[in-house]
């Protein structure tokens, strides 16, 4: 049962005692889990982080690969290039005193990356898997006018939906970024409106600027724009500009100089469904099952895609 009191997001993972929070989308997604993995490691919880990677993971060191597709990501480990989300993580961890392990999947298909995890589930004895979408097209089931990037995002659902865990969730932060990919958002309170039905929508609360996980996330976005500063995150930019009560078109990278960014408190707010409600909810995920390359993924998106007859209109807010 739930109360009002606590976020079902909490009171779903207060049985675990090892939860794995991770990036399903690549890039700085891992970045926008870290509130929630503050939070739950100072009430007692055993939290690891990883992320499915845009870096170039194939040219790390042998000792990095604790796996075939999982590399232990530390504070020292040497990048093969200026964008590694992952390395600069484990520094900004290590420097406010947190386990600095962050780990990490290289850009495959469904089959290895489900491996990955599974090899995780087992080393680790999680108890849980929560993915982190920064961004909500995780939510889109693929009849939507348009569907974001989904490719990196379906691969880790499918991915971990194939797995045997105790809970599994998908918490997406930053409602609005995907618009400048899109996505439209009322298909996005659609989906989550459906999955209510279905008992599988666990609401939303804010990231609060003025608890301590909110400083510290704002404080990991700074360090990381100024880690990356030839390609900082947009999405956790955002979100970032929404905890500190920014409203509009704010500017903080040369990235969005030609885009009109709406910065709005909307972007703070974690919404939470169950992972197995969504992956069942999908009209496509099945097709991906056996792919090993995310360029299958991809192709296969396409062909279903122009298959359908007709996608749902996109709807402007009515208000």
């Amino acid at each position: 049962m739930f109360s009002l009191q606590e976020p079902p997001l909490f009171t779903r993972l207060d049985k675990a005692d090892r939860i794995l929070i991770s990036g399903a989308g690549g890039g700085f997604d891992v970045y926008a889990g870290l509130p929630l993995a503050l939070a739950l490691r100072a009430a007692g919880k055993e939290v690891h982080l990883a992320n499915l990677s845009f870096s170039a993971l194939y040219g790390l060191d042998l000792d990095v690969w604790w796996e075939e597709d999982v590399a232990r990501i530390g504070p020292d480990t040497p990048g093969r290039d200026r964008y590694f989300p992952e390395g600069v993580l484990a520094r900004w961890l290590r420097t406010h005193g947190q386990p600095s392990t962050v780990y990490a999947f290289p850009k495959v298909g469904v089959r290895p990356l489900r491996d990955a995890y599974r090899f995780l589930v087992e080393r680790l004895d999680l108890d849980a898997v929560v993915l982190v979408d920064g961004g909500t097209d995780i939510l889109m089931r693929g009849d939507e006018s348009g569907l974001g990037t989904p490719e990196e995002d379906m691969a880790s659902l499918a991915a971990v939906h194939g797995l045997d865990v105790p809970d599994k969730l998908v918490v997406c932060a930053g409602f609005g970024v995907d618009a400048y990919h899109g996505v439209n958002h009322s298909h996005v309170l659609e989906n989550l409106a459906a999955l209510d039905r279905e008992g599988a929508y666990l609401g939303a609360f804010s990231i609060p600027r003025d608890s301590r996980e909110g400083a510290l996330y704002l404080d990991a976005v700074a360090y990381a724009q100024a880690e990356t500063p030839d390609h900082p995150s947009i999405v956790n930019g955002s979100i970032a500009a929404a905890v500190r009560g920014e409203f509009g078109d704010v500017r903080f990278t040369e990235r969005t100089a030609k885009s009109e960014l709406f910065i709005n408190p909307l972007m703070a707010l974690y919404l939470t469904v169950d992972l197995d409600a969504l992956a069942r909810r999908s009209l496509y995920l099945e097709r991906l099952e056996n792919t090993r390359l995310m360029r299958q993924i991809s192709s296969i998106i396409e062909d279903f895609r122009h298959e359908l007859a007709r996608t749902r209109p996109p709807r402007q807010f009515p208000h």
